[in-house]
């Protein structure tokens, strides 16, 4: 086999992009093998067109007594748009990983403004922990993921208790958050439409940063050092605030930029981080049930 480099690869997959007039996610896709998992697709997890979901299941699970973790991924999209056939790659990265993995879409503006978009990634994990077993997932390792936007939501349902209570669940219910390039301490707004999307009586409750109790499931948070869509700053007030609360938090810096970051995990692109294995160290060193964090005695 021709040993390519890693820049040469790049290279190659941009000049493939422009020839074929695809986007780069359709290119990551059409490379992402399909070997790994099965995929469950459409499933309602509510009554609305874009409360659907797909579940991604390991073709080699390595499970332990009580099942494989579970990771409810929610992508980003400035809570505007993205569809969940877009993060297959994502799907079959964790999957590849021995975990189990559920792709939510969810309500976007002009549907819903904020909390729309919270109540239903509260309702769809509540859907993956009552729903875990029957695909051979523990719903006691049942660990939150998002990048850009979705880092936000899965931070703020950590943190903010009120969307998990309002589904019975408990902050102790989830073994660990996993965020990547999350905005968490992104006030005031700037854009004209994020301040539609984050009405100005509910604005404040949308900052995670501000609900940190101390109660909160151990973090991973990434954040790429050239980032220009989120300021890195975010992460690194949001952590401060965890550790002085005396929560576990975990930070990793990566020399990339915002897209890059998450498109590390594809199966062309996994060399030039170690984002995926990191992620995966992190949801392995919890192989504790979620009911022994001493919030749920």
């Amino acid at each position: 086999m021709t040993n390519v480099s890693l820049g040469g690869l790049l290279a190659v997959a941009l000049t493939t992009v422009a020839l074929c007039a695809c986007s780069p996610v359709t290119l990551v896709n059409a490379l992402t093998p399909r070997t790994t998992y099965r995929d469950v697709k459409d499933l309602a997890y509510g009554s609305s067109e874009r409360q659907r979901l797909d579940v991604y299941v390991p073709t080699h699970p390595d499970a332990g007594a009580g099942g494989m973790p579970v990771v409810v991924f929610f992508y980003g999209g400035s809570w505007q748009n993205g569809q969940r056939e877009d993060y297959r790659f994502v799907g079959e990265a964790l999957a590849s990983r021995g975990f189990l993995v559920v792709v939510p879409d969810y309500r976007t503006y002009p549907e819903v403004t904020f909390p729309g978009f919270m109540d239903d990634a509260a309702i769809a994990v509540r859907w993956a922990s009552d729903r875990a077993r029957t695909f051979g997932g523990d719903p006691e390792r049942l660990f939150l993921m998002g990048h850009s936007a979705g880092a936000q939501m899965v931070a703020l349902l950590a943190t903010d208790a009120r969307y998990l209570h309002a589904n019975g669940m408990r902050e102790c219910n989830i073994a660990g958050v996993i965020g990547l390039a999350g905005p968490y301490d992104f006030l005031p707004l700037k854009s004209a439409v994020l301040r539609r999307i984050f009405p100005e009586p509910v604005r404040l409750a949308s900052q995670p940063i501000h609900f940190v109790t101390g109660r909160e499931p151990p973090m991973w948070l990434a954040v790429g050092d050239a980032d220009t869509v989120v300021d890195p700053g975010n992460t690194t007030r949001f952590a401060h605030r965890l550790r002085g609360a005396n929560d576990a938090v975990e930070v990793r810096h990566y020399d990339l930029g915002h897209a890059m970051l998450l498109g590390t995990l594809s199966a062309p692109l996994r060399g030039y981080a170690p984002v995926l294995d990191d992620i995966a160290t992190f949801v392995n060193s919890f192989p504790q049930r979620a009911s022994a964090h001493p919030a749920c005695s």
